[in-house]
């Protein structure tokens, strides 16, 4: 994790996106990918759509940020994990403390929505939720290298797929599902299933 301090300038440009990225999860959920516009977006969230093009590419684009603040809070869960914990306890323990906290019911009802979007008309929708799990996966290496600094980098590598793809699938799947509640025992199991036979660090 980065030690550095987000500038005041910083910080309202990221609530902005984050602000952009709500109303168009919402958008995406209620009228689907092709039934949304960015001015359509822009609007929802207050700002002009020169504003809004500032910050994203494509309509698809502004929902990446909503997206992130869910794969930030789990490594920061992760990154909390304490000392002698072993590698595969403390992913698990992770991923059940980010699903089940009170608020990811919440940010994980825009999952939903805009997973059924994307499976339903819009593959650069599709495209921006695989980017986000990449990028996720990527960041995730160094944080698991941290925790155990004696696991050989194969390992690190194994784990953060399997702890990334536990998380997407399980999402995937309940996307598809009408229940509320959000999917804390199918990631675990997601998980445990992906890493079984990884050394435990």
């Amino acid at each position: 994790m980065s030690g550095k301090t987000p500038t005041l300038t910083e910080r309202r440009k990221a609530a902005t996106q984050l602000d952009i990225a709500r109303a168009a999860a919402r958008l995406f959920t209620e009228h689907g990918a092709q039934g949304t516009t960015a001015e359509a977006i822009a609007a929802a969230a207050g700002v002009a759509p020169r504003t809004f093009y500032r910050y994203f590419r494509t309509k698809e684009d502004a929902v990446a940020p909503l997206l992130v603040v869910g794969a930030d809070s789990w490594r920061e869960h992760l990154a909390s994990t304490p000392e002698g914990t072993p590698l595969l306890k403390a992913v698990e323990d992770a991923i059940h403390k980010t699903i089940s906290a009170a608020d990811a019911t919440r940010e994980f009802s825009w999952t939903r929505g805009l997973l059924r979007a994307a499976s339903g008309d819009d593959s650069a929708l599709a495209a921006v939720w695989h980017r986000v799990n990449g990028e996720s996966e990527t960041r995730l290496r160094p944080v698991l290298a941290r925790l155990a600094p004696e696991t050989d980098e194969v390992t690190v590598h194994l784990v953060a797929a399997a702890a990334t793809d536990a998380i997407r699938i399980s999402l995937e799947i309940w996307a598809g599902t009408d229940e509320e509640a959000a999917p804390v025992e199918l990631a675990v199991r997601c998980f445990r299933g992906l890493s079984a036979g990884l050394a435990s660090g």
